[in-house]
């Protein structure tokens, strides 16, 4: 095939490593540490990075280099590398990018382990985190320190899907010189590709949309060669490299990411519909409703909708709970983006420990309740949702 760029779908199937003498028509699992070198020189050679190749699977392997070559041309980067879990690749991209007495303007609408990460232990070594309201990015600039690196935010959020203008902090990030790094995991490269907007860096979390089966834990960061260069120099030492394994199941998964998203998108469109036209509910929240608050910002920088739906269920925390217990056929999982449609009340599992105030102040009502809608047919998925609201 020639070197011009493909479409979307074609690269994520014809992406491959080079084939071997065996000529397998798709590529083997490297279930292998290390690799042998030919003689002292080539060891020598490899050691000082005079020649590009792989040493030890802690620093690259032939599954994970194909998993983020197929990354890096889905979202426009230059360079990635991938991890073995999400949190992985937050972390060690701030890690490695950040020095002590550094600052982090952050969206407050964020997961949970990230904030954690910036109120807990980035402090231990004088990194500092401040944070803005997502629905008023007019306030961003004001946070702004001469310390300031890195600018940071999900669009979609989780658990409450707010959106925020991607070109908006590409503008920031340019003019004040800072890092802007975009979690994307919500959207997917297929839907959205935030470097087009000014971001230096995407971060995923793999385990979602991207395995989109439950199957497997990872993550992965892509963006500018330089920084990722940093990111792989930190990474390479602490030892936080996804399995060739993983990455095997990752890339073959990322052949029908299209395809999955389109109908995850289609089936949680529907959903969000039946949602909104419910007595026993008091909002909803889906980017491509035309009730969302920023609907027309989603509109402009996402191809589709995501497959993530969320709502206030009448009845505050006890509601929430008594809707669940109701569920058939959705299952009660703290995972998203599978084949299987999930649904999850905050208030009461993943962020119980917050105060009231807290969730508050990131769009998590006692009510709210968020679905990572599947790939059933959405007539069962409905039904089970309009059972359980109506469980009395």
């Amino acid at each position: 095939m020639s070197e011009e760029k493909k479409q979307f779908e074609t690269e994520a199937i014809r992406t491959q490593l080079e084939r071997t003498e065996f000529l397998e028509h798709t590529s083997p699992i490297y279930l292998t540490s290390s690799f042998v070198f030919e003689d002292a020189e080539d060891m020598r050679a490899s050691f000082t990075e005079e020649k590009d190749r792989n040493i030890y699977s802690r620093f690259t392997n032939p599954n994970t280099t194909e998993f983020v070559e197929k990354v890096c041309k889905m979202e426009g980067a230059e360079s990635g590398y991938a991890f073995a879990t999400g949190m992985a690749a937050v972390f060690s991209t701030f890690a490695a990018l950040l020095k002590s007495g550094d600052h982090i303007v952050s969206s407050r609408s964020v997961f949970g382990s990230t904030h954690t990460l910036f109120t807990t232990y980035l402090p231990k070594w004088q990194i500092s985190t401040s944070y803005f309201d997502i629905n008023k990015p007019e306030t961003i600039e004001s946070f702004i320190t001469p310390s300031t690196k890195i600018l940071y935010a999900e669009s979609p959020t989780n658990p409450a899907i707010d959106i925020i203008d991607l070109e908006l902090l590409g503008a920031i990030a340019k003019k004040h010189n800072l890092i802007l790094i975009i979690d994307n995991c919500f959207a997917t490269p297929y839907l959205q590709q935030p470097i087009k907007f000014g971001a230096h860096l995407v971060i995923h979390s793999a385990t979602k949309l991207m395995d989109g089966q439950g199957r497997v834990l990872g993550g992965v960061t892509v963006g500018r060669a330089d920084l990722i260069r940093e990111i792989y120099l930190f990474s390479r030492n602490t030892g936080p490299a996804l399995s060739p394994f993983n990455a095997w199941i990752l890339s073959k998964s990322l052949e029908t990411l299209a395809v999955r998203v389109d109908k995850h998108c289609e089936n949680a469109l529907k959903v969000a519909e039946f949602l909104e036209s419910h007595k026993r509910v008091n909002w909803v929240k889906y980017p491509f409703l035309k009730s969302h608050p920023k609907y027309k910002v989603a509109k402009k920088q996402m191809k589709l909708g995501g497959n993530i739906v969320a709502f206030e269920v009448k009845g505050g925390i006890k509601a929430g709970r008594k809707f669940l217990n109701a569920i058939k056929i959705c299952s009660l999982s703290a995972n998203l983006g599978d084949t299987r449609s999930i649904v999850t009340h905050p208030a009461s599992t993943t962020h119980s420990k917050l105060s009231e105030e807290d969730r508050q102040q990131v769009s998590i009502t006692d009510g709210l309740v968020r679905i990572s809608v599947g790939l059933e047919h959405v007539d069962d998925i409905i039904q089970d949702l309009e059972q359980a609201l109506n469980t009395k």
